[in-house]
């Protein structure tokens, strides 16, 4: 086997792309990395990152370049695990025919897992560029001699697409993915792509390249590339030819693309879809020179929506009517065991759009008195007697910071970190423990729904992981707390605003309400 062939073998698959298109044969150029602003780092929008894993041959450039060329409106840079090999020793070099580039240890993944964090992470990155003459990996142009330097700096993008035979073989590196792609093609037809390319594409001997195959190509696959097909979120039979898988995974992609970061990690978080009109909504409630009444009339639409938006997680069944003209309407049936509970004071804000949206429901009442650094205590609720068979809304206008929970001989403990007595900040607690409270009672968690308009990220990661069939539906989420725990950029004390009540100095004990008679 010449050395041209092992250069061919190894250059043929290497190389980043972007857009579908192969820039290995630019010029290196200093792209001048955009600026931001303090503590935007923390947080800027993760990139969704795909791996594509499958045998040589098999189509998985292909089906890379027709993802990216769909998703041609997004920034998308492909890197290819190719461009992570490692330098080869003097000896390895003296011996390279049996150097074997298909086996694991053949790729330097800490420098690839170094490079994805750096992208994560919004900084720009050196992929290193392969020598082909030399074997080493350099990502200084100056120092190559041999061939024509084709150096890229890769710059943050939207979507990261990670391709190679073993991507999926580091752990590490597996669970950096938000979707991972197998491309599943019959072992002869990547035999016969392997032999067409490399006899008429380059000239070489058909011989040597059974040999190759036989030799390092196939027993690589068996042992190392196919039992990585287990982890695989989506397996793609036929490669490049399956339109309508690729199409899927597109839809997939931008479904995600428009989702918060944190959806990502918990499919048990729903935020609504923004518009100009709920934009501009939060703009007039988070304004603090905004009027009570304005704030009141735009909060009670946001809430709405929210509402019904919660309302569509309800399970349902198929009902047939009649309608007027005589004709049968297939339709749905809707959840009849319903009801809501508010978390006193804030969550009674939330009533009066639940009640416009289902005639005559229950809805039970929890106060929870806060008690500065020596955490939360439960001091009344009221609930319906069967509430452990109704689907529960829990009403809290804004999720802050949750609640460090711990187990201990299978019960809840609750440790608070409050600071200041501020009543703002903490209605988190307030849901997490609200929420443990509806458990007792014997509601199931997966028939909680979790309403409320803004979500600190610290209060989504305690519930969500803690009640991970449990359902949150938010307006919106924050950027985060600050270091009086206040949710940022917040909308003030929810309560005072909405009630026209006075700061915490004036306030006044608030009695509770009574459940209301109304059933459903």
């Amino acid at each position: 086997m010449g050395s041209n062939s092992v250069e061919d073998m190894i250059e043929a698959s290497s190389g980043v792309h972007f857009s579908g298109f192969h820039m290995d044969g630019l010029e290196s150029k200093n792209i001048e990395k955009p600026t931001t602003s303090p503590g935007a780092e923390n947080v800027h929008k993760q990139p969704f990152i795909i791996g594509v894993a499958g045998g040589a041959a098999s189509g998985k450039t292909t089906v890379c370049d027709m993802i990216i060329q769909q998703l041609h409106d997004q920034r998308v840079v492909l890197v290819n695990q190719d461009s992570f090999y490692h330098n080869l020793t003097e000896e390895e070099l003296a011996r390279v025919h049996e150097y074997n580039f298909d086996h694991p240890d053949a790729f330097d993944t800490e420098k690839l897992l170094d490079s994805i964090e750096n992208l994560r992470h919004d900084r720009a990155v050196d992929i290193p560029n392969y020598d082909f003459k030399s074997y080493k990996s350099n990502a200084f142009p100056a120092r190559r001699k041999l061939i024509v330097i084709k150096f890229l700096q890769v710059n943050p993008s939207d979507v990261i697409i990670l391709e190679g035979i073993l991507i999926f073989h580091d752990p590490r590196v597996r669970e950096l993915m938000n979707m991972k792609i197998f491309v599943d093609t019959d072992a002869d037809v990547r035999l016969a792509r392997r032999i067409r390319r490399d006899t008429v594409d380059k000239g070489r001997d058909i011989g040597a390249v059974l040999d190759q195959y036989s030799k390092f190509v196939k027993p690589a696959f068996d042992d190392f590339i196919l039992p990585t097909k287990k982890y695989a979120d989506i397996i793609i039979p036929r490669g490049g030819d399956n339109h309508v898988a690729i199409d899927l995974i597109v839809q997939h992609i931008r479904t995600k693309l428009g989702q918060h970061d944190l959806c990502k990690i918990y499919p048990n978080l729903y935020v609504i879809q923004s518009t100009f009109q709920i934009r501009g909504m939060h703009t007039l409630i988070r304004d603090s020179l905004t009027t009570k009444h304005d704030f009141v009339f735009y909060s009670d639409r946001l809430i709405r929506l929210v509402v019904e938006h919660g309302l569509g997680h309800l399970p349902f069944t198929e009902k047939q009517v009649i309608t007027p003209t005589g004709f049968v309407y297939t339709g749905v049936d809707f959840c009849k065991r319903l009801c809501g509970v508010s978390v006193i004071r804030s969550g009674e804000s939330m009533e009066n759009a639940l009640r416009a949206c289902c005639k005559g429901i229950k809805i039970g009442k929890i106060l929870i008195h806060r008690e500065g650094d020596n955490g939360q205590q439960l001091i009344y609720e009221k609930l319906p007697q069967d509430i452990s068979e109704r689907h529960v809304l829990l009403l809290d206008p804004i999720l802050g910071t949750g609640a460090f929970l711990f187990m201990v001989d299978n019960h809840l403990l609750f440790a608070f970190i409050f600071k200041y007595h501020v009543t703002n900040f903490s209605t988190g607690n307030s849901a997490v423990q609200a929420i443990s409270l509806l458990i007792k009672k014997g509601v199931p968690e997966s028939n909680i729904i979790f309403l409320n308009l803004i979500s600190a990220p610290q209060g989504v990661h305690v519930v969500c992981k803690s009640f991970p069939r449990l359902k949150i539906v938010t307006s919106e989420i924050e950027i985060g707390l600050n270091e009086d725990f206040r949710v940022v950029p917040g909308m003030g004390e929810f309560g005072d605003r909405y009630f026209g009540t006075d700061d915490d100095d004036n306030l006044q004990a608030v009695a509770p309400m009574q459940l209301s008679n109304q059933s459903r």
